[in-house]
């Protein structure tokens, strides 16, 4: 396994990181077990870095991974989390909360439920409207000094937004959905946290199973993706047909299309990191499988041919969702 630095003032991490959020929500049932199993073969086969978020299950995902490495080495592994995102009890969406006194109350809840002394990177789950970044991040940085936190991370916000809170503390990555359907970081976003040396850590690599070349059917109303624009009826046929393009290109490559669309983010640059949410050990051998592939001009270009920048359709979030999205304003 690959070990890269997690932008200019960041940890070092594996090349490839494990989301760990399908384990415990929005994807449908899961096997506790076979969560844990997979998380122990991840970390077995070198990758450092497991990203959850307070929220994923409300402190479910968290549990299980406390429970995970319960008795691993700390020195092995590095925890990302996500904080902020409020749900009610039926799981609905209750909006953001990014106050200081928040950030603290769950970061407490946090580290009990992961059962650690620190995290390695702490990061608003989305931008507060209600609240400024720099107090957001200026909570955090308390936090580190405190010992509680060891780095600074943030997720879905935009250009300004990224430089505001880099003037409060130094910010290690962003946490960002990338993938070959999805690349509106490339404009703005992209060269912004190059210029201030932030990593990328980005999610959604798969686009939710959509570009897997495993996913044929629309998903049932309990499942995140019956949701999703890019899954709906009009556009998920307009998507597959991009899947089954990928396909020609994998096989001659002797990859699988989930490997193919793995590798050309990797491909992206040393400073992206992808984090693949595999729930199971057999979908997290695919994935590392993708380290193996090595993509050449000629088929990043081919790639490129069958799915160009802003092939897929429907957004990635719906409407209201979309709405939500620092890093989708213009």
């Amino acid at each position: 396994m690959e070990i890269l630095q997690l932008g200019a003032a960041g940890p070092r991490v594996s090349a490839m990181g494990l989301g760990c959020m399908g384990m415990s929500d929005l994807y449908g049932p899961s096997d506790r077990s076979e969560s844990i199993a997979t998380i122990h073969a991840a970390l077995d086969a070198g990758i450092t870095l497991l990203d959850t978020g307070d929220f994923y299950g409300m402190g479910h995902n968290e549990m299980l991974i406390g429970e995970a490495v319960k008795s691993v080495p700390r020195d092995r592994f590095q925890v990302s989390v996500k904080f902020g995102a409020m749900r009610d009890p039926a799981g609905g969406w209750l909006g953001f909360d990014g106050r200081p006194a928040a950030v603290k109350n769950f970061l407490a809840y946090t580290l009990r439920r992961l059962g650690l002394n620190y995290i390695d990177i702490y990061r608003p789950a989305r931008l507060d409207p209600n609240v400024p970044i720099e107090d957001t991040v200026g909570a955090i940085s308390d936090m580190v000094k405190a010992g509680f936190v060891r780095h600074i991370g943030l997720s879905e916000v935009g250009a300004e937004t990224i430089r505001r809170a880099a003037a409060v503390h130094p910010i290690v990555d962003l946490q960002i959905e990338y993938s070959l359907i999805s690349r509106g970081i490339e404009d703005k976003i992209l060269p912004v946290c190059r210029e201030l040396g932030i990593a990328i850590t980005a999610y959604g690599v798969l686009s939710r199973g959509l570009i897997s070349g495993h996913w044929q059917k629309p998903a049932g109303a309990t499942d995140f993706r019956g949701y999703s624009p890019r899954f709906q009826e009009g556009n998920v046929e307009k998507n597959l047909a991009l899947v089954e393009q990928l396909r020609g290109l994998a096989e001659a490559k002797g990859a699988s299309v989930a490997q193919i669309a793995i590798a050309w983010v990797v491909a992206q640059g040393k400073d992206i990191v992808p984090l693949v949410g595999a729930r199971r050990r057999d979908r997290l051998t695919e994935a590392l499988g993708a380290l193996d592939v090595m993509l050449t001009p000629e088929d990043l270009a081919a790639i490129e041919r069958v799915v160009p920048k802003g092939a897929a359709a429907g957004e990635r979030y719906a409407t209201e969702q979309m709405a939500m999205l620092d890093s989708e304003r213009v």
